[in-house]
Parts: C-alpha cells; structure tokens; sequence
C-alpha cells in the first residue's frame, strides 16, 4: 500500500503539547496509586529491547508512560476522529483504541469508529499491546492520519479491540481509566516498529514533502501550553547559546553515547563511558539499579509507602547539579531538574532500570532532561542535537 502525504498550509508542521496531570497523578488523587504500583512494579526496561522482537506482535508496557505529561493532538480517518497522544521518541509505532474495545480502559477515553470513516481499511494482522496484567489485542487497520497541517493516506495505526482471555472485552487493570491519552505515536527508529509498520515521520519524509528529514522537540517546565513538536524544523526561538551534535550509536532507539556521569566533580556514574536513550515517552531519568542507588543517597531521597525516592523539599537549593558529559559537552542539571515538586512533596527525578544490553550500562534521558535542553532528532545525518532552552 502507497503512502501519500498533503501539506495544506505553509511554514514547518508544528504540533503544539499541552502538558497535563500524569497517570500516576491522577491515580494518586483517586486513592489507587499504592495498589497500582504493587501489581506494577517500576520496570522501565520492559519497554526497551525485548527479547524476542523480531517475532513480538507490537509489545508496548503501558505502565511505562505513567509520568508522561505532554500530550498532542492527531486525526485519523475521513471525516477526522481526534486523539490525544503521546508523541514517544521510545517507540515507533502508531496506535489508539478503536470502537470494538469495550473495556474499562477504553470507555473513558477516544475510540476510532471504522464504521464512520469512509477510508478505513482492516487487516487480518493480528496485534498486541500489553499492560503488564494482561493485554489488549487488535488488528493493524489502514486509514488516513493527520499530524499537524500534514495528510498521511493508508496509514497503518493499530487499533486495539477486546482484551485477551476476556469474553468480555475488560482489560485486566482498570487502573489505565485514569491515563490521560488515548494512543501513542512512535518517533525512532523503523527498525523497531512492529508489525513491519512504516513509522509516521518516515512516510512524511518519503513523500518528499518536508525539506529536512528531522524534527525536534521543546518542552515547557512550567506552563500547561508552550511545548512544541516540530517537523523538518529548528525554531531558534526556543533555545539559547550553540547547538551540539551528538552522533547516534545505533539507529534504533535514539541512543548515544554518554561520556561521563558526575555530581560535585566526583563520578556517580557511567565511570568509563555508557549508553543513553533520549525519550520523550519516559518522564524520568532512569539508570542501573546500583548507579542510582548511588544517586539517591547521594541528594538523600528515601522510599516511601508508595515506593517513591522522595525528599525534604527544603533541601533542594542545598543539592548538587548532575553533570552528562556527552560527546565531550557538559550538561547540566540543576536540582529543582532533577526533583520533581507534587503538591506537598518532592520526589527525585531518578529511577532503577535493570537491563543488560549488549553495548553495556544503558540510561534513559526522559523529560527530565530535555525540558532543560531543546532537542533535535536529526534522521539525515543520525544524530542527535542538544542545546539549553531558552
């Protein structure tokens, strides 16, 4: 099947963020975050490197995207149904949940209606999204998918449908009721899209319809509105001194290499060098288990009830920066970065991730990071862009 995109207005596609309460923020006002966390221990890793991807039928652990506060809108179909999603530079595939799901998940949220679209196309392509008690299955389906002023024809999205195992259609964790998005829309690597599926930005590029094959991300620390995708584009407007080219070191997700981990001058971290992955669909910063039990003692966070590091807000100005040196630049992060203030409380930015990879320590550089610094994700020449936001 051919993709064909229209750009119907001048200038770069830009599709504004709106940042909102996370998951994790809407179930601890509901009472349901302890238990949540009990049948969901924290474990970034599962969304990275799975073990069997050449054979997985699309695996995402959504309880990954619990903190994920930045949210866009997409259409899909004809005439266009809206969703909100979460644009994920983790993943690479795109999804929402369709009108065949009735679980408890999907009530509450948009559901594409094949019905009501005069260009929906199915599959019999099987897909699975899992939700770490269970999962919710689906057929990769065709259709129209607008992103910004730009028209994507025959695009495949993963609509999901009951969940498995289920006659009735209920997902087994009630608890993704509460999550503020609808769908996800994976911006690395087609290496890593599922179901051989081409990722959006790659069918926007093929068509030859942009100018530069790149994009870039700026997210706001404070206000609700601000943030910004933007496709084939820099806006200087969003970031201050000079731009730093990191080389991509495996073109996958979008890793590079960091050199160095450091708090006061002394090495917290990545003593000889180790890998990062910068994505926009993890909130935090997350390391080896032990690196950051290092980090956490380090600042004085503790465990609470709920198993969150947290920490005396009135000690914040007391901490040190985080110091990445990468590709030979210093970047740093300051404390009110790294933590993390919730009404009343203070919580650390840092979470363990216990995953062996084949290139050694690996972290993940989340929205902790890139709201200090403006982000261009640059496919052409396979790097990465960093510099402070303005």
């Amino acid at each position: 099947l051919s993709w064909i995109i229209f750009l119907y207005l001048p200038g770069l596609p830009h599709v504004p963020l709106v940042k909102r309460k996370s998951l994790r923020q809407n179930l601890r006002e509901n009472g349901l975050l302890e238990d949540f966390l009990k049948q969901h221990p924290r474990n970034p890793a599962s969304k990275y490197f799975p073990k069997e991807a050449a054979t997985l039928a699309a695996t995402e652990g959504l309880e990954n995207y619990k903190d994920v506060s930045y949210f866009g809108t997409i259409s899909i179909g004809t005439p266009p149904q809206e969703f909100t999603v979460i644009f994920d530079t983790g993943s690479s595939n795109l999804w929402v949940p369709s009108t065949y799901c009735s679980s408890l998940a999907c009530s509450d949220h948009n559901r594409f209606n094949p019905e009501d679209s005069s260009t929906y196309e199915a599959t019999s392509e099987s897909i699975s999204i899992t939700y770490g008690t269970g999962s919710m299955t689906g057929v990769l389906r065709y259709n129209t998918v607008r992103v910004s002023t730009c028209w994507l024809t025959t695009s495949s999205c993963p609509a999901p449908g009951p969940a498995s195992g289920d006659p009735g259609g209920h997902i087994p964790s009630s608890f993704l009721y509460y999550a503020p998005f609808d769908g996800i829309l994976g911006l690395a690597y087609p290496s890593i899209s599922s179901s051989g599926a081409t990722p959006v930005f790659d069918n926007i590029w093929d068509q030859g319809l942009v100018s530069q094959d790149l994009f870039s991300v700026y997210l706001s620390s404070d206000d609700e509105s601000g943030s910004m995708v933007i496709f084939s584009g820099i806006d200087s407007s969003y970031y201050s001194g000079s731009l730093c080219w990191v080389p991509v070191s495996e073109e996958a997700y979008w890793q590079i290499t960091v050199d160095s981990i450091t708090m006061n001058g002394e090495s917290i971290a990545c003593s000889g060098g180790c890998q990062a992955i910068v994505d926009t669909g993890t909130s935090l910063l997350a390391g080896p288990p032990s690196a950051i039990d290092n980090i956490q003692s380090y600042i004085g966070a503790s465990e609470d009830y709920s198993s969150e590091a947290v920490i005396s807000c009135s000690s914040i100005d007391s901490l040190p920066d985080i110091v990445f040196t990468i590709n030979g630049v210093e970047f740093h992060l300051s404390p009110s970065a790294y933590i993390l203030e919730e009404d009343d409380s203070c919580i650390s930015g840092f979470e363990g991730m216990d995953l062996d990879t084949s290139s050694g320590e690996l972290w993940i550089l989340g929205d902790v990071f890139i709201r200090q610094y403006f982000t261009i994700f640059d496919r052409a020449n396979n790097q990465i862009c960093l510099a402070p936001v303005a």
